[in-house]
C-alpha cells in the first residue's frame, strides 16, 4: 500500500528538469505529472532477438505506456525511477532507506525494500508515496515485456493448420492417366484465414493476423504445384475439364506406389504480420497436410 510521504506533492509542482528526450507533462488540476517520450532511449532493457521465422520486426526495447493517457512514455526517468506498465508508477529505490522503526516498512524489515513511487492520476491509489515492496516491483531495472514478445505470444494462439485438402479422384476412387486432377483446400480461418490473436499485459497489446499466401503441392511424380489461390472445387458439371486455378495430370499411373497411390503432400505458407505498442513486424510459418492419388490406365481390349 502505498502512503504519502511529505513535501512529495509539493515536489510534483515545482518544474522538473527532464533527461534528454523527455518532456515533462504536468495536470494543471492535480500537479501530478509524468515523463512523455520525445525519442527512442531506454537504459538498461533488454534487447530481444527476433522468433521463430523472417522478420520485419522493430521495437526491440520494452514498450512503456501511461494507462493515464495512452501515450508511450520513457520506461526510465532520471527524476522518478523506472515504469511499471502494470502498477502503472514509476518506482525510485529510497536511498537511504528509511529507518527499521518506520511504518512504512508495515513490520517487515529487514525483508524488501521502500520505494518511492510516483503514480498519474486519475489512478487506483494516492498518486504516489513511500511504499514497502516484498520484490522490484515489474519493470524495476529495465526487465519488461517487449512488443515482439507479446507478438511471439500471440503467434502461438493462432490455430494454424495445413491445407484441408480435397482433390478429385477422391480418396478411394481411381482417375486415369492423362485427366486432369483438381486439388483445393476448404477456406476456413484455421486452414486459410485470415485469423487474428492478441496477447496483452496492461497498458500494452500486440495483435497478429495470418493468412495464407501460397499451397505447395508436391504431388508424389516429382512435380510440385505452387497454387496461390485456395483452388476450386469440382462439381460434375465440369466433366474433365481441367482445374481453373490449381490441378495437375499424371503422365503415368501410381502402379508400383506404396499403397499403389501417388503421395501427395501439400505444404501452406502462412504469412503473420503483427502490431502493437509502436511496433510492427512478419514471419512466415508453414503447415503440411498429405493426401493420396489413385491413378489407373484405360485399357481398351480389342477384339
Amino acid at each position: 500500500m502505498l502512503a504519502v510521504a511529505g513535501g512529495l506533492l509539493a515536489l510534483l509542482l515545482v518544474p522538473i528538469h527532464a533527461a534528454a528526450g523527455e518532456t515533462v507533462v504536468c495536470s494543471p488540476t492535480t500537479g501530478i505529472c509524468y515523463v512523455v517520450v520525445e525519442s527512442a532511449g531506454t537504459p538498461g532493457s533488454e534487447q530481444v532477438s527476433n522468433h521463430s521465422g523472417s522478420s520485419g520486426a522493430t521495437g526491440g526495447t520494452p514498450a512503456c505506456r501511461s494507462q493515464l493517457t495512452g501515450e508511450t512514455i520513457n520506461c526510465y526517468s532520471e527524476a522518478f525511477g523506472w515504469w511499471s506498465n502494470e502498477r502503472n508508477c514509476y518506482f525510485r529505490l529510497a536511498d537511504p532507506q528509511p529507518p527499521s522503526d518506520n511504518p512504512v516498512w508495515e513490520g517487515n524489515h529487514p525483508n524488501g525494500a521502500i520505494y518511492m513511487a510516483v503514480c498519474p492520476l486519475p489512478a487506483p491509489g494516492t498518486g504516489g508515496g513511500m511504499t514497502w515492496e516484498p520484490t522490484p516491483p515489474p519493470g524495476f531495472g529495465g526487465v519488461t515485456v517487449t512488443p515482439e514478445q507479446l507478438a511471439a505470444q500471440a503467434v502461438e494462439q493462432l490455430p494454424l493448420e495445413g491445407p484441408a485438402i480435397d482433390i478429385v479422384p477422391e480418396p478411394g476412387k481411381t482417375g486415369l492417366v492423362g485427366l486432369p486432377v483438381w486439388l483445393w483446400t476448404e477456406e476456413t480461418p484455421s486452414t486459410w484465414g485470415p485469423v487474428s490473436a492478441t496477447a496483452s499485459i496492461p497498458g500494452l497489446s500486440v495483435t497478429a493476423t495470418a493468412r495464407v499466401s501460397q499451397i505447395e503441392w508436391s504431388m508424389g511424380d516429382g512435380t510440385v504445384v505452387v497454387c496461390t489461390s485456395p483452388g476450386t472445387p469440382y462439381t460434375p458439371d465440369r466433366g474433365g475439364e481441367p482445374s481453373p486455378d490449381c490441378g495437375h495430370t499424371y503422365a503415368a499411373a501410381s502402379v508400383g506406389q506404396p499403397g499403389e497411390a501417388y503421395p501427395i503432400t501439400a505444404t501452406a505458407t502462412w504469412e503473420i504480420t503483427w502490431s502493437g505498442g509502436g511496433a510492427t513486424g512478419q514471419l512466415e510459418q508453414t503447415r503440411q497436410s498429405t493426401a493420396q492419388a489413385r491413378i489407373g490406365e484405360l485399357q481398351v481390349l480389342v477384339s
